[in-house]
């Protein structure tokens, strides 16, 4: 995640991507933080919740422009990079007690040779 993204100590919220700074409480659980402004949108998502057919899409996309979207796509790549460090430090914790990179591999639905070459660091 850029460094401007996340704040002294590297935390942000996994879903906006706001720096734990510039929200008002950071939740943190395994691999992932969440913001009380998410926690808020996901309960009136929830809350709005009526069995029936579901729509597969993404909400803000209907009702963002252009230029909305343009502007949340460094948001959404910062994300991308946390998901990825995070993925990489559950990697390396998992080797540091031994586990090997087949059972790594298997885990992630991918080869030992593919675990090996994705979170090594060697080449």
């Amino acid at each position: 995640m850029p460094a401007e993204t996340r704040d002294r100590d590297g935390r942000a919220c996994s879903f906006c991507a706001k720096p734990e700074a510039e929200v008002a409480k950071l939740v943190a659980g395994p691999g992932v933080n969440i913001c009380t402004e998410c926690v808020d949108l996901a309960a009136s998502i929830v809350a709005e919740y009526r069995p029936g057919p579901v729509e597969l899409r993404m909400p803000m996309w209907g009702e963002s422009s252009d230029a909305e979207m343009l502007e949340r796509l460094p948001r959404v790549a910062a994300l991308a990079d946390q998901v990825e460090a995070d993925l990489r430090m559950w990697v390396m914790e998992l080797r540091r007690r031994g586990v090997t990179w087949a059972s790594i591999g298997e885990a992630l639905g991918i080869t030992r040779q593919s675990a090996w070459g994705r979170f090594s660091g060697e080449e």
